[in-house]
């Protein structure tokens, strides 16, 4: 018998990204996308979430990564996932501790931490089934450095941190890889989240900077997720060259 020369192409790697609807998980989406995954897409805002997920050939459902039951329902049916990308995720407010919100917080350490936790402990078993299973954390420079009117943020980042080095521990001798990816200044609309709609404020937080952009995270993401599977690429810290920390920015004079 003549060999086949059209053989059955094997199955796509299937990577689930959260928070997929706009800025860094829509750019990671795509990066993924090219690089020939899968895709399980989810976002709170179902109506951009499916737009993006038409555009790529990739399925999406509506995703609360604070809501269990989202979480449950999101998941469901999935008996094989290669790669995780956490990425939901976002800050409220820059009061200082004096003047924190209470509610703003308390969805912070929902989202960002219990979202974080949910989604990992239930796609666990389903990473665990594939020939090397890959959680990417997407967290930022706030878990590893503090700044003044930062202490909602920073804690929780820092908590997203101290999970994602627990993980690795708690996996350790299984195929599972587990990467945190670090940024610093990203211009998306993270900024208008965070100070509630306030476009000038928002915008004055890049002023003079060539922040980096969400494809540059989504560059970063791909990498890690390429590499073969005995290479765990632990921590990955990203800035704008312009900035040394969160509170040492140098900013170009706009005249």
């Amino acid at each position: 018998m003549v060999p086949s020369s059209d053989p059955t192409p094997a199955p796509r790697p299937l990577a689930v990204v959260t928070g997929a609807s706009a800025g860094i998980g829509a750019a990671i989406a795509r990066r993924l996308a090219a690089e020939g995954f899968g895709l399980l897409l989810g976002a709170r805002r179902e109506a951009l979430v499916a737009q993006l997920a038409e555009e790529l050939g990739a399925e999406a459902r509506p995703l609360d990564v604070a809501d269990p039951e989202s979480v449950a329902r999101f998941c469901s049916g999935l008996r094989v996932v290669d790669l995780l990308v956490n990425n939901a995720g976002g800050a409220k407010g820059a009061d200082r501790i004096e003047d924190a919100s209470s509610d703003g917080w308390r969805w912070m350490w929902e989202v960002n931490v219990l979202g974080l936790m949910q989604m990992t402990r239930a796609l666990l078993p389903a990473l665990l089934r594939a020939p090397a299973g890959h959680v990417v954390n997407i967290s930022s420079t706030a878990g590893i450095e503090v700044y003044e009117g930062g202490a909602g943020y920073t804690s929780v980042k820092h908590a997203v941190h101290a999970l994602s080095q627990t993980l690795r521990l708690e996996l350790a001798g299984s195929p599972v890889r587990v990467t945190e990816i670090c940024p610093g200044m990203v211009e998306t609309d993270f900024s208008l989240n965070r100070f509630d709609g306030d476009r000038e404020r928002a915008a004055a937080v890049y002023r003079g900077v060539t922040a980096l952009t969400a494809e540059d995270v989504a560059d970063v993401v791909a990498f890690a997720a390429t590499r073969p599977g005995h290479v765990d690429l632990d921590q990955i810290v990203m800035r704008p060259v312009q900035q040394a920390t969160a509170y040492k920015v140098v900013r170009r004079d706009p005249g």
